[in-house]
């Protein structure tokens, strides 16, 4: 398994499409994923430190493993069939959930979680960035400053 950190969510234009960009910590890969406005909003949220005045989904998630007294371990992000990812929730004992990427990177951000991929996945879906590629990724983290959770909404 390969550890990813969270670049962030932009919109893919024209289509209006959020995704979520993943990026090897220990190699030069990135990972998008094509997810929901309501996802998106979540890990902006995270993202830019902001605290909503009732618990979102994910606070909601997080804040129920804390009162059980169960930590998230990791997600993992193992699959894709039919253009769809796939993810599991890891806690201890190796208990696993079934969990779509963009909820489970969300609920990651919120509790430290490490998030990683496989291997097979990353050689499969994962794009690697020339230098030319490395101006497209400052004029993301760029977006990323300016963005706002609105800017999801539909």
């Amino acid at each position: 398994m390969h550890e990813l950190r969270v670049v962030g969510v932009r919109v893919e234009l024209p289509t209006n499409q959020p995704i979520v960009l993943l990026k090897e910590v220990d190699g030069d890969r990135f990972l998008p994923i094509w997810i929901g406005a309501v996802e998106a909003t979540a890990i902006a949220y995270e993202q830019q430190g902001i605290t909503p005045a009732r618990p979102l989904t994910h606070d909601l998630i997080r804040d129920i493993l804390q009162a059980l007294g169960t930590a998230l371990e990791a997600v993992e992000i193992n699959e894709m069939r039919d253009t769809v990812y796939y993810a599991e929730l890891v806690f201890e004992g190796d208990v696993r959930v079934s969990s779509r990427p963009s909820d489970a990177i969300a609920l990651a951000l919120r509790t430290g979680a490490p998030v990683r991929c496989t291997e097979e996945l990353l050689a499969e879906s994962g794009i690697t960035m020339s230098e030319a590629a490395d101006d497209e990724v400052e004029k993301f983290r760029e977006f990323l400053d300016n963005v706002t959770p609105e800017d999801f909404a539909e």
